[in-house]
């Protein structure tokens, strides 16, 4: 199935450049070629673990994987190796390709393995067997924020139609030019824009990774037109002090998700004359579930939208936000467990994520069910406070955590970085005029930078460590 993407291109427009990765041009020939050789080494159901940044090599092997009915591991190179041998046991992977400079790491942690996977592409002939529609493609590790990392298997049929919904709500045009800097190990750097483009016939140019200076060149020199980051990557690259002069007239679409977008970091965007499509998903959903159109930015600011073609939504009880359609992940690899525990008894998988829905069938997404904080018997959900402290002109950016207190059995602390003055008071006072006491932090720590994840999310866990 996703393996035809490829092949199709290569037989249609052999010539076209499908990879720009700043050393040099990849044709949809050339990739689909080098697929070829690499499938011929490998085998139906066999997990291929991969540590590299993201390069055209990469986009090869996972396209060789597409091609021989195999499952892609892509390892994040920012873990540690007892973290990467976990990973590697836990999936069973067979054969492990590594970059030359993450070497002594993939050592590291193959010492660390139960069973080393084999080190080197093989030589082989044709794949015995292609890919069914249902058959695992990528296997991509959860953060781990509820404990160990779990492996969550998407399907030939998960990637296709997600990626369908995503051209029908974004509208990817052959002649597109997509800025990827989403690192490979991660579900957004394939199927939030790379493997849409290709499907399309457009090009893709390749970040071995995030630079915001770089990004904002890389935009006016190669005339991109559509990127997809989180809300930190749009930050850094709008204090960036090249972003003012930057010709970004190129740049008609920018999708972000990961979390809502500020809306002073929207308004700058949109001051450069760029659309931005805000959204939501996890991995679990390949990752696609709500999108919020262009045109609702300002108006619906801090929401995500409505569902994505093809994708149901709903609500339990509890507010969580449950996901069904085609593009909800097959289960998590060798943890039948975890699987049933990701699904409600009729179907329906469970976000983790605590919702609303208004009169327009457009959800926000509230905090997660484990972040909430519970104050004197009321539920607060730390999204809507950091969404207040994000109004204030001075705060750049702002986390919310629980700490235990005496009387009302926890409280909200919030860590606030600035970009210009503000004390404790005056922030505690903005919250006071638009939030229910109960919600208001009762204390404000200002940082530096909050600590992020490999995707830049903010680690949670950390602050209330710090706390503790």
């Amino acid at each position: 199935m996703i393996d035809r993407v490829i092949r199709d291109r290569q037989r249609n427009t052999p010539n076209r450049i499908a990879i720009d990765d700043g050393e040099r041009r990849w044709t949809y020939a050339e990739i689909d070629a080098r697929s070829d050789e690499l499938a011929r080494g490998l085998r139906h159901g066999e997990r291929v673990a991969t540590l590299t940044a993201n390069t055209a090599e990469h986009v090869a092997v996972f396209f060789a994987c597409a091609k021989a009915g195999a499952i892609l591991l892509p390892l994040s190179w920012r873990l540690t190796a007892p973290e990467l041998a976990f990973q590697l046991d836990d999936a069973e992977a067979s054969l492990l390709l590594a970059a030359p400079e993450y070497e002594p790491l993939a050592q590291e942690a193959l010492a660390l393995c139960s069973v080393a996977p084999e080190r080197a592409p093989r030589a082989g002939a044709e794949p015995s067997r292609g890919p069914d529609t249902d058959d695992p493609l990528l296997l991509v590790y959860t953060s781990g924020t509820t404990g160990r990392p779990k492996g969550a298997l998407l399907t030939h049929a998960n990637c296709f139609w997600t990626n369908l919904s995503f051209d029908v709500a974004t509208s990817m045009r052959a002649d597109d030019v997509v800025l990827q800097v989403l690192p490979q190990f991660h579900v957004g750097g394939w199927n939030v824009q790379p493997l849409l483009a290709w499907w399309k016939g457009a090009t893709v140019v390749l970040e071995r990774d995030y630079d915001a200076g770089r990004a904002l060149a890389l935009i006016e020199e190669k005339r991109v037109t559509t990127m997809m980051g989180v809300p930190a990557t749009y930050l850094f690259m709008a204090n960036d002090p090249s972003f003012e002069r930057r010709d970004l007239s190129s740049l008609r679409l920018a999708v972000v998700g990961g979390a809502p977008m500020p809306e002073a970091l929207l308004e700058t965007w949109q001051r450069r004359g760029v659309d931005i499509v805000q959204g939501y998903g996890l991995t679990e959903a390949a990752p696609n579930v709500l999108c919020l159109a262009p045109e609702d930015a300002v108006r619906k600011t801090g929401w995500a939208g409505k569902p994505y073609p093809h994708v149901d939504v709903s609500l339990s009880n509890e507010e969580e936000l449950l996901v069904k359609g085609p593009n909800v992940f097959a289960g998590y690899c060798r943890n039948p467990e975890a699987t049933r525990e990701a699904f409600t008894a009729n179907g329906w998988l469970r976000t983790g994520d605590v919702a609303e829905r208004d009169e327009e069938g457009n959800y926000r997404i509230k905090g997660r069910l484990k972040d909430m904080v519970v104050s004197g018997g009321e539920n607060v959900y730390p999204a809507e406070v950091e969404a207040v402290l994000h109004e204030h002109a001075a705060v750049v950016e702002a986390a919310v955590v629980g700490r235990p207190d005496a009387r009302w059995g926890e409280v909200c602390v919030a860590f606030v970085v600035l970009r210009g003055a503000a004390t404790e008071e005056e922030l505690v006072t903005h919250c006071r005029e638009r939030l229910a006491r109960f919600k208001v932090p009762k204390e404000i720590r200002f940082v530096e930078a909050l600590p992020r994840s490999g995707m830049n999310k903010v680690l949670k866990d950390e602050l209330r460590a710090v706390l503790a």
